[in-house]
């Protein structure tokens, strides 16, 4: 079996470089999507708790074998409020920058039912809660900092007020969330472009003036 399975498989396994310098050649452009959070960068993030490389843009630029010239426009991603997976029995998984709160507390600041945030946030593979906490200025800059991002993508704008999902424009995001999002500009220095208004595919507000 082992030998059929890499028989169908060989056509798959290529090089990457290769295959992406065919891509550059005729003008195409590659999306690069990096994997979990900047603090959890092997080289940047809150050691013991991180993982086993370095998650910046460097470092997933370097796994991917692509040029820092080669770079168009970086995003970056951030939650309105941070989460960290639960802590293991006798563990922990890893300190917050700013106070870890409850659920319950974003429930009643947002208006969304705590059964509904208990069952969304789960780790996709383990089926663990996550943890929570307020939002960390220092980590937004130092994201910024490491990463240099052209646009930041916010999300969960829902978690400030569960209005902002009916939002498809920004003038209709509630004046708190406005607000938010102009601290973080100011903060960083980025144009927020992306704000995500749910849990969901298209619940996107685009506010990107890309040429």
């Amino acid at each position: 079996f082992k030998a059929v399975n890499e028989r169908k498989l060989k056509q798959y396994i290529k090089s990457s470089h290769e295959e992406l310098e065919k891509i550059f050649r005729v003008g195409k452009n590659v999306l690069l999507e990096g994997t979990q959070g900047t603090f959890l960068s092997l080289h940047h993030g809150s050691y013991p708790y991180v993982t086993s490389r370095d998650t910046t843009v460097a470092g997933c630029l370097a796994e991917a074998g692509i040029g820092i010239n080669r770079v168009r426009k970086i995003i970056l991603v951030t939650r309105t409020y941070p989460i960290r997976v639960q802590n293991p029995i006798d563990g922990n998984s890893g300190p917050f920058i700013n106070k870890e709160i409850e659920w319950s507390e974003i429930a009643k600041r947002s208006g969304i039912e705590l059964k509904e945030l208990k069952n969304k946030e789960r780790t996709s593979t383990t089926d663990r809660e996550r943890r929570v906490a307020e939002f960390s200025w220092y980590e937004l800059r130092k994201s910024c900092e490491l990463n240099t991002p052209t646009d930041i993508a916010l999300t969960f704008a829902d978690y400030i007020h569960i209005s902002n999902r009916n939002a498809r424009r920004y003038d209709q995001l509630t004046p708190a969330t406005t607000q938010f999002i102009e601290e973080i500009e100011r903060c960083s220095g980025i144009p927020a472009s992306l704000i995500s208004t749910r849990f969901a595919f298209r619940s996107i507000i685009d506010r990107r003036n890309w040429v």
